[in-house]
């Protein structure tokens, strides 16, 4: 009986000619408020027809490098030579860090679990945050932060240790991006980043005053330590990049997860073609330390 049912139910066609969506009680929607469900000035696609911030994709493809697609699409204008050089740069920057980095290292390991590339570029992303990864848009928001204190009349030093202290008082005594648990006292991205920054700066495209910021804050870390030097790191030269081309701080930890990105996709394939299953983060001959719980 059960069988004879379930087969009435498999073999039967709705009828969607009298189908009607549902809508809360009371309400009627038009048509140009069904379309409106999803609002975008991204993309106009259409049967036949798609195209980006007003242009045909025809017209970008072969025309536009990836960089340059990346402003175009998140900013809505085409960037100038400069500012896509710059972004291209700090997106080259940022691509790998070895397994060292936490999300290499799970992009790696969840490539030998048997799921498919895009899950293990997911678990490499998905481990970019505050600490690994976010620190360049806490960084911008420290850029800004001493821009504006600037900006009411202070001097970039008065600006660089009173904006130090508000970040401290907030987020505790790591000022993000700057140190580096291998690069010290240089990180070798960041003098080539920031070399590109004065250079665009000469140009007139950008202002150089992040950078200024930038190398104010190391300054006055490393004095504090002493003259014990305190490198900037990735994410501190990649911020000065996106605070010099206007971007809003969280665009700095979004731009960084398609930058690494890069680099867990390779990780990853090359993981998968060494064909081993089931790595874990410790070597089998070594096993976790076992402490007894004590009581009280």
């Amino acid at each position: 009986m059960v069988g004879g049912l379930l087969a009435g139910l498999l073999v039967a066609e709705p009828d969607f000619d009298d189908f009607t969506p549902y809508q809360p009680k009371g309400t009627l929607m038009s048509d140009a408020d069904t379309r409106a469900w999803w609002t975008t000035s991204i993309i106009d696609m259409a049967p036949g027809h798609i195209a980006f911030r007003g242009e045909n994709v025809e017209d970008l493809i072969g025309n536009l490098g990836f960089a340059e697609m990346i402003w175009f699409m998140v900013v809505g204008t085409k960037p100038s030579a400069v500012q896509g050089a710059l972004l291209e740069a700090a997106l080259v920057a940022g691509v790998d860090h070895g397994p060292q980095a936490p999300s290499i290292a799970a992009a790696r390991m969840a490539a030998t679990c048997g799921v498919g590339l895009n899950n293990a570029m997911a678990t490499g992303v998905n481990m970019l945050g505050d600490v690994h990864g976010g620190a360049g848009e806490q960084c911008a928001e420290l850029y800004y932060d001493i821009a504006e204190r600037m900006d009411a009349g202070a001097s970039l030093d008065e600006a660089t240790v009173a904006g130090l202290d508000a970040w401290r008082a907030q987020h505790g005594k790591i000022v993000s991006g700057f140190g580096h648990r291998f690069h010290k006292p240089i990180d070798p991205r960041a003098p080539r980043l920031m070399g590109l920054v004065r250079a665009g700066a000469e140009s007139g495209e950008v202002s150089g005053r992040f950078a200024d910021i930038g190398e104010a804050v190391q300054a006055r870390l490393t004095q504090e330590r002493d003259g014990r030097a305190l490198a900037m790191n990735i994410d501190g030269a990649t911020a000065v990049i996106f605070c010099e081309l206007g971007l809003p701080a969280p665009l700095s930890r979004g731009l960084f997860c398609l930058s690494r990105s890069v680099g867990i996709l390779a990780h990853a394939w090359e993981q998968m073609g060494e064909g081993r299953r089931n790595k874990g983060p410790m070597p089998p001959a070594l096993l976790p330390l076992y402490k007894p719980r004590e009581d009280g």
